[in-house]
Order: structure tokens, then C-alpha cells, then sequence
């Protein structure tokens, strides 16, 4: 009888591919198919030669996608030529050394939260790693803050200091173990390991001494310094009203909400109104921050969460333990944990132990540290959800970046993106792929700045290659802008409004034609010399125009005006010939300021939908200054929650402009005058001011005469905004596009300077 028909193909796996137990799952998928061959890491991501009959190659090449492991991502399997040079396949299937050539073009997989079969191992006192708070596998633990270089292999991680034990190391050759090639493997015999410390460095204790004294003094109000995956934690009792408000003047953090940790789901459920999709993602392998809606009041029997964690804000930013270090120590307290980030404001996160102790000394009591070096710190991640229960990523980082995003084309070369200025991210481009780095911050302070550099680096080196071309923000005084120039590299401007909309655009595949995009942010320096931020961008055939936007107005006082939001109601008043709020201004600011106003002292004209928020929000009497950015916007939005199904509508005609910049300008003067007629209603006032928005939005979307619609920029952070404008455009027939896999906020920039460079797509044209 022949024999049966062989054949034998290599394979190319691209995607986040390494780091997530694929070529384990790759070697089981062979063998269980009769294959033979092997499955390499290499700078391209996960190569696979197999040899066996056609039927079960096709079954392997199926299952590379449909089958991968929860937490790879496969963004293309190709059949490359076969080569002489190419291994032979040999009598098995095996997992073989990795192999580069200097050239990286796979993605560097993100820190995952622990799994639930190490979570049962960790609280199982029979298990060799009970109580361990390092365990992990191929489906859980650090990745990014632990890889060095690429490909992801053990001597490329800070896990190399730590030779495995025997058991360990049986695991990690074991094919039928879910540690095979788990490169953090560890136990406690062989593995990391936690100290408690003091700001001086004297050790109180070590192992799991340390931990149990940690959580006597998280009982005592103390405020304890926790290093977790990527970074400190300043971590106390969120129910003690007096350690919050330590902790708040120690890190002079003014009413910015604090994240808290609960213990599960069950725990947080006593104080929350937690939805089941965000019940979901804080338990899924991200394990974001996710904002949802606190209980007004808690259940009898468990102590309230201390006022001063959200001043005035009825959303609790939770979040469940997600590394085995947090599982611990939430195990044996009865009492939640606010989880912020360590360090001051505007700083960066601490993540090395003595500049910790150093640069935390005077916030943190004690420091519980370990000796696992974090490559980079990475922050955690947060998350809203609309309405309907979409995620809107506030802040990209731990457990959702670094992932790859897909270019529609090839670029040449390397292409550093250095992004904006606030809510910095910066990316690397090369081929037909995308990598932005997870959160970095506002570029204000030395050690931002530090931070931001320091990141440029890391993906240089992960990547290795030289950077052969520079993609940056229009605005000259961006210290991301300064960054670029210092480079000395072919550099390309793009306007910062159309990064936000091309950062939509990539994430959805879709082309720059026949959109209308609708970015609403703070600030942008915009085409004309103006600041934008209420812009509507037209885009075909791979042009785009300002094709309306806010009406124009000014900022007395230029910066000062992002902060009082006052001078904002005075300017809004004015122009629209009503009288401002009552004793707002002594009468001879009032006259100083609207000197500003009428001769353009000082006073920049805007078209800022977030400033349109800011100073609605002092007409309403919600507030007057911004204590934290959108404290303002957040109030109004909050307001507008409470007023129930109110279905009025605030006026924003849409009409010609009376000067350059645009075709179209929404009015908002007549939403001005309805208010200052009626102030008695904030609540019902701040919803029609929302109403009135989305319509507005609908009516310029029309007149552009295109069949899509993406909502972009900060402002549609706003859950209410966000739903309210979407449901109008769809009900008009609009295909509407919104971020999902990256923030609506400054954090995309950079994935959108990337396009603009592919596309040669910059600048925004501004009709006459």
C-alpha cells in the first residue's frame, strides 16, 4: 500500500505571540496532530515548521489562529518558502533555541493578572507554592516590565538573576505542564522574594513575616509603599478617613480621585453598583481600574469608604488584586485598600526600590519591597464604560500596552512617534505595524521628561534597529516637539487634532475618505495660530479640511484661563450679550479682564470643546476652578447624570462663520443666554447642554454629506457625551467609529502620528 501523501510547510506567526505560552501551545497542537518539526521565538514573532499529511497541516494552520492561547494576539499566519537553510523538521515536534538577526518586527507582550489556576495553587496550603507571591505561568505573571530584549526568553528578562530550582526547571521542560517555557517560573526556593523595609533601608522583616506585619500596619492607619508588577503602590485602609487624608496631603494630591483595591467582587459589591461588563473586565486578564457607580450609602454592617478618596465624584475607581503579592495581602484584611500610584503629583512611578525610599520618604511609613527588578514601570490601566456598556480606555498601560496595531501599508524603516505633550505615549512604526507604549504622563517635570526618554530607549533597544524618521506634534512648545528636533532625524509635523482622528481611523481599518471627524479635546495648536479643540475635520481622498467648529472665543489670561473657569463664564457673557455670574470678580478685575476681552490682551482665541465645559460649569454654579484636569467637565457631566430623562435641549445653532477657519461654527451663544435666564435648574441645565451638543454634532454631520462619523479627543471621556452623540448619529443613519483599543485622549497621538506618516496625510486646510 503507498505511503500517504507528506507535506511540510513553514509557517510565520505574527502578533503578540511571545510571552503567552504559544509555542507550548504550538508544540501540544503538533503533537496531539501527529506532526513533526519544530517552534522557534524569533524577531518576527513565532516561526513553525511542520511535517506530517496535508489534512492535519491544515488543521494546525487553523488552529494557530482559532485556538491560541486567551492571551496572544495573531494578527497574520503566513506560509514562507522553504529554504536548504531552513532546520529540518526531525522524527518529533520540538521546542528549539530562539534565533534573531538583530531585526524585530514581533510585539512585546503585556503583564497579564494572575490566572485562576495560580490564584487556587497560591490559596491552597497543599500546593509547594502556597502563600508564594511571585507564582505565575504561561497565562499569567509580568511580561513587559520583566523583558530586557527580544526575543522573550528567560536571559532576556530580569528573571535571569533567579537560576530555576530542579522542580522548577522540570516544569519548564515538561510539554504537559502549564509552565513549560513560563520564563518568570519561580518558587519560593528558588525565586523572588518580599522584604518590609523602612525609608532608611533597615529590614523589619522578610518573606511571609513581611506581608503579615504589612497588613498589621495597614490595620494601623499607616500608609505602606507595596512595589506590585510595574511600580509602587501607596497603599492604606480606604475606610480610614484620617489615612486618606494623610495620604492626600503627603502626595500633595488635591481632589483627584484615589483608586481603591477591593478584595473581589463580592466585597466591592458592597459598596458599588458594579454592571456585569465591568464586572468583567476587572476580572479579566488586563484587570484595568474601572470606574462604576458608588452606593450612596454602604451596607449597615461594613464601615464606609473615607470621604476624601472622590471629593464630589459618585464613581469609585476600583480595581480587583491582580498580581499574588495583592492577593495576599487583601486576603486577611477586612477592609479595602486605596491603591494610587507612588509618587508625587506630576511625577513619574516609582519603581526601583531605593529611589523609592528616596523619593517617597516622606509619604509612605514603610516600603514592602522585593528583590525582582522591574525593567520599566508601567502604570495601571483605566477604564469607563458607556451606557451601553463600551469600554472608553482613560489611560492605556499595564495589561493592554504594549499591543501591536496593524498598518494599512508598509513604512520604511523605523519611525519614532513621540506624541503630545499631556498624557504622553510614544510609538515605534515599522513595516505594517504600530507598537505605542503604555502611559507615560504630562511631560511638565524633569522626571517625566526622564521617563519619556528613557521609554524612546527601551523600544529602540527591544526593536533593534536605529530610528530612521521622527513623527511629532505640530506645537513648538511640546517638550515631546523639543525632543524631536534634539534628534536630528527626517521629521514629519502633523497636526494634533488630525492625530486623534487618524488614531480612530487605525484602530477600525478604515480608510481617510468621506469622514467627518470630531475631535473635542482641551487643547491643539491649530493650523491658523489658533487653540483648537472643537474641531470637525473633513476628510476625502486622503485630505483633510476644517470643515467646522466651536464658535471662537477668548482665554483672558491666556493658561489662566484653564484653571478659572470663571473667567471663561465672564468671557461667554460677554459675547453674548447677557449679564455674567454675581460676584465672580471684584469690580476692578471684572474691568481688567474684560479690557483683556475686548483689545485680545492676553487673551488667545479658543475653540475648546473642554473649555466650552469649563466655563458652562461656572454659569451652573458647579465650580469655578479646575483643582485637576476635567474637574469641571466631570461635575457638569455628573449634574447632568442626576437629572434623570429631562429631554430639553440647549440651543447650538449651527451656522456660517463670520470670519477665516472654517465653513460651519456651532454658536453657543444662545445656550449662553438660556442659561443665565434660568439658573435655578443646574441639574436639568447641564443635561440640555448635553442634548444640545449631540444635535449640533448630527446637524454639522449632515451638512458634511459623509457616511462616517468618529468621535475623538478627551471630551468624549465623557460616558454621557459619548452615548448620547453616538445615538443620535446612528438613529441618522452615520456609521459612527469611536476608540475602543486606545484612549479617545492625548494617548493616542502618537498611534496617530504613525498613520499620518504612512498616509503623508499632516495638515489640516482651513478654508478662507
Amino acid at each position: 500500500m503507498p505511503a500517504s501523501p507528506v507535506n511540510d510547510v513553514l509557517l510565520r506567526v505574527r502578533g503578540t505571540v511571545q510571552g503567552v505560552g504559544y509555542r507550548p501551545f504550538v508544540h501540544r497542537t503538533a503533537t496531539g496532530l501527529g506532526l513533526r518539526g519544530w517552534v522557534l521565538n524569533d524577531g518576527g514573532g513565532v516561526l513553525v515548521r511542520a511535517a506530517g499529511a496535508p489534512g492535519r497541516i491544515a488543521d494546525l494552520v487553523a488552529a494557530l489562529t482559532v485556538q491560541a492561547p486567551p492571551a496572544a494576539i495573531v494578527s497574520g499566519v503566513e506560509r514562507l518558502p522553504l529554504s536548504p537553510e531552513t532546520p529540518a523538521p526531525g522524527e518529533t515536534f520540538a521546542i528549539v533555541a530562539s534565533a534573531t538577526d538583530g531585526h524585530v518586527a514581533t510585539a512585546v507582550p503585556a503583564d497579564l493578572a494572575l490566572c485562576p489556576d495560580c490564584r487556587r495553587e497560591l490559596l491552597d496550603p497543599a500546593d509547594r507554592r502556597h502563600g508564594y507571591p511571585f507564582i505565575n505561568c504561561t497565562q499569567c505573571g509580568p511580561r513587559y516590565t520583566l523583558i530586557e530584549q527580544l526575543p522573550y526568553d528567560r536571559p532576556h528578562t530580569t528573571m535571569r538573576a533567579f537560576p530555576l530550582c530542579p522542580a522548577c526547571a522540570r516544569e519548564y521542560g515538561d510539554p504537559a505542564n502549564r509552565r513549560f517555557h513560563a520564563e518568570p517560573n519561580a518558587c519560593p526556593l528558588c525565586g523572588p522574594h518580599v522584604t518590609l523595609r523602612g525609608a532608611d533601608g533597615i529590614i523589619f522583616a522578610e518573606f511571609e513575616t513581611a506581608i503579615r506585619g504589612t497588613q498589621h500596619l495597614l490595620r494601623h492607619g499607616r500608609i505602606v509603599a507595596v512595589k506590585g508588577v510595574g511600580g509602587f503602590h501607596l497603599m492604606c485602609d480606604a475606610t480610614n478617613a484620617a489615612a486618606v487624608a494623610t495620604l492626600r496631603e503627603r502626595k500633595l494630591r488635591d481632589g483627584k480621585p484615589l483608586a481603591v483595591m477591593f478584595r473581589d467582587l463580592a466585597q466591592l459589591g458592597d459598596y458599588a453598583t458594579v454592571p456585569a461588563a465591568a464586572a468583567a473586565l476587572l476580572a479579566s486578564p488586563a484587570a484595568p481600574i474601572v470606574l462604576v457607580p458608588g452606593r450612596a450609602t454602604p451596607l449597615a454592617d461594613r464601615p464606609a469608604l473615607a470621604p476624601g478618596l472622590a471629593p464630589d465624584n459618585p464613581w469609585i475607581g476600583a480595581l480587583l488584586p491582580y498580581s499574588p503579592l495583592h492577593v495576599l495581602l487583601l486576603a486577611a484584611l477586612e477592609f479595602p485598600l486605596v491603591a494610587t500610584s507612588a509618587n508625587l503629583a506630576g511625577e513619574p512611578l516609582c519603581s526601583d526600590n531605593a529611589e523609592a525610599r528616596s523619593r517617597l520618604e516622606w509619604i509612605a511609613d514603610v516600603f514592602l519591597e522585593h528583590n525582582r527588578p522591574i525593567a520599566r514601570p508601567v502604570d495601571d490601566s483605566v477604564v469607563r464604560l458607556t451606557a451601553a456598556g463600551e469600554p472608553i480606555l482613560l489611560r492605556r498601560a499595564r495589561g493592554y500596552a504594549p499591543a501591536p496595531l496593524t498598518l494599512p501599508g508598509r513604512l520604511p524603516g523605523h519611525l519614532l512617534c513621540v506624541g503630545g505633550h499631556m498624557k504622553n505615549t510614544v510609538a515605534v512604526a515599522a513595516g505594517d505595524q504600530v507598537t505605542l507604549s503604555p502611559h507615560i504622563g504630562d511631560l511638565d517635570s524633569a522626571a517625566a521628561r526622564e521617563t519619556f526618554t528613557r521609554t524612546i530607549a527601551t523600544l529602540g533597544r527591544l526593536y533593534g534597529a536605529g530610528f530612521t524618521a521622527v513623527a511629532h506634534d505640530k506645537h513648538a512648545s511640546y517638550a515631546s516637539t523639543a525632543h524631536a528636533a534634539r534628534l536630528g532625524l527626517p521629521a514629519i509635523a502633523v497636526q494634533h487634532h488630525l492625530a486623534h482622528v487618524l488614531a480612530c481611523l487605525l484602530e477600525h481599518g478604515a480608510a481617510a475618505d468621506n469622514v467627518l471627524g470630531v475631535a473635542w479635546d482641551g487643547t491643539g495648536w491649530g493650523e491658523d495660530g489658533t487653540v483648537w479643540g472643537g474641531e470637525f475635520l473633513l476628510l476625502r481622498k486622503n485630505r483633510a479640511e476644517r470643515f467646522a467648529r466651536l464658535r471662537p472665543f477668548r482665554l483672558a489670561g491666556g493658561e489662566a484661563a484653564v484653571r478659572d473657569a470663571r473667567r471663561l463664564a465672564l468671557a461667554f457673557t460677554r459675547a453674548a450679550g447677557c449679564e455674567p455670574p454675581a460676584g465672580n470678580f471684584a469690580a476692578w478685575e471684572a474691568a481688567l479682564l474684560g479690557r483683556m476681552l475686548d483689545d485680545g490682551l492676553n487673551a488667545p482665541l479658543c475653540s475648546s470643546a473642554g473649555r466650552l465645559f469649563d466655563g458652562f460649569a461656572a454659569l451652573l454654579g458647579l465650580g469655578d476652578c479646575n483643582d485637576f484636569e476635567g474637574q469641571l467637565p466631570l461635575r457638569v457631566e455628573t449634574a447632568a447624570v442626576g437629572a434623570g430623562a429631562d429631554t430639553r435641549v440647549l440651543p447650538f445653532p449651527v451656522i456660517p462663520c463670520d470670519r477665516p477657519g472654517a465653513r460651519l461654527e456651532i454658536d453657543w451663544r444662545p445656550a449662553v443666554r438660556a442659561v443665565v435666564a434660568q439658573r435655578s435648574d443646574p441639574a436639568g441645565q447641564a443635561l440640555a447642554l448635553h442634548h444640545g451638543l449631540a444635535r449640533a454634532i448630527v446637524t454639522v454631520a449632515r451638512q458634511a454629506g459623509v457616511g462616517t462619523v468618529v468621535l475623538t479627543g478627551g471630551c468624549f471621556q465623557n460616558a454621557l457625551l459619548h452615548t448620547l452623540a453616538s445615538t443620535a448619529l446612528h438613529d441618522a443613519g452615520f456609521r459612527v467609529l469611536a476608540h475602543r483599543r486606545l484612549s479617545p485622549n492625548d494617548n493616542s497621538i502618537a498611534a496617530g502620528q504613525a498613520l499620518a506618516a504612512l498616509w503623508n496625510l499632516t495638515t489640516v486646510e482651513c478654508p478662507s
